[in-house]
């Protein structure tokens, strides 16, 4: 039985500017499986850290029990950084303010960092050939330069999330359903998820661009098999961003819930015994993530909304109207929002007032559609 509360500090790079990263170690030491959770990695999004904070006394629980089979490791709020960012009484968090970038994006590519220096190391072994690509990563990881907070703080993530079994990023979405975004090697355990959770979609990307941090785990795995497909190269890591419906979705009983629905999947996975949690359903199917509509705003306006989150449609039917605000339209004129695709409404945009370029809605269809290739993701 093992649980610790680990705290790591964080240097500024001005004078008050220090802050800490907290998390918890949960589980056997020696456990052959590793799990990795964090929640808030975009700070502005908050379900997660309520999701996590009642699930680590679960687990604290079952290890004291003796019922965990594998090591947890929780990151209730792995963005400390983003959770300060607050300007003129707004939380903004997504964005890192030095560089501009997303704080789920330009994680790091392993497979370029250590896979070629692999291949004369690889062999029939699978478990041999495990931990020396996790032996390489770690390597080049307490390589990289610690100056500023931001790297501090992304070596300290890395450096718990490299060698997990399953990397499970806990977001949310504006106003939104549940679902989930994972890779297509993955699909059989990510339908599982899907049921506990009760997602609404499974949206698949070997690469959805960006090198967003759920895809850059298994994205090594994925390229030292193809690079070297005479290796014993397994399919690891089970990674995939839960998207905990919307922003405002932040509620002490309905987490809970979401709590026990993970709980009883990692049951299902054998990496905790006793009495079963969850209550499973039978999700829709994964699709690709290319057959999900991102539909934007055409110009500047107020949106009016026809359809609700949930709600089929058909290509072609009115989603919105964007009421326009200036020139010759102004407050009287409406344009049509229309769905390119036919599926099922699953987020909306809950500021009503857009600008140019701006998204509205996704839609989840069946259908690959041809205007989405190259950058899959929303920024």
């Amino acid at each position: 039985m093992s649980f610790e509360k680990v705290k790591r500090t964080l240097i500024g790079d001005s004078p008050g500017k220090t802050t800490e990263l907290s998390y918890f170690r949960i589980g056997p030491e020696n456990a052959e499986k590793k799990v990795y959770l964090q929640a808030a990695l975009h700070a502005d999004e908050q379900p997660g850290i309520m999701i996590l904070h009642h699930l680590a006394p679960m687990l604290k629980a079952a290890d004291q029990a003796g019922e965990l089979n594998a090591r947890f490791v929780l990151f209730p709020m792995v963005n400390p950084l983003g959770m300060g960012d607050i300007e003129f009484g707004q939380h903004q968090g997504r964005y890192d303010r030095d560089t501009g970038v997303n704080h789920n994006r330009q994680w790091p590519d392993l497979y370029s960092a250590v896979g070629q220096s692999l291949g004369d190391r690889l062999g029939s072994d699978e478990r041999e050939n495990i931990r020396l690509v996790r032996e390489a990563v770690a390597c080049w990881l307490d390589g990289l330069p610690r100056v500023k907070a931001r790297d501090q703080w992304r070596y300290a993530v890395a450096s718990e999330a490299y060698d997990a079994d399953y990397v499970f990023d806990l977001h949310c979405d504006d106003e939104s359903l549940l679902y989930i975004y994972s890779v297509p090697q993955q699909r059989e355990t990510m339908q599982v998820l899907a049921n506990y959770t009760g997602a609404v979609a499974t949206i698949l990307a070997e690469d959805g661009g960006g090198q967003s941090f759920d895809e850059v785990w298994p994205a090594l795995w994925i390229k030292l098999a193809k690079e070297y497909p005479d290796k014993a190269i397994p399919m690891l890591t089970a990674s995939c961003t839960l998207e905990y419906r919307g922003q405002i979705d932040t509620f002490d009983a309905m987490n809970s819930e979401d709590a026990e629905n993970l709980y009883g999947y990692f049951q299902t996975e054998g990496l905790i015994g006793g009495e079963a949690k969850g209550s499973p359903i039978q999700a829709p199917a994964a699709t690709d993530l290319r057959a999900t509509e991102i539909i934007r705003a055409e110009h500047s306006g107020l949106l009016a909304y026809c359809v609700e989150l949930g709600e089929k449609v058909v290509k072609g039917q009115k989603v919105a109207d964007l009421i326009h605000l200036d020139g010759e339209q102004a407050f009287e004129g409406r344009t049509a929002v229309i769905a390119g695709t036919s599926g099922i409404v699953l987020s909306r945009n809950t500021n009503k007032y857009v600008w140019r370029g701006a998204g509205i809605t996704k839609i989840v269809g069946s259908e690959i559609l041809e205007s989405r290739a190259g950058l899959l993701l929303e920024d």
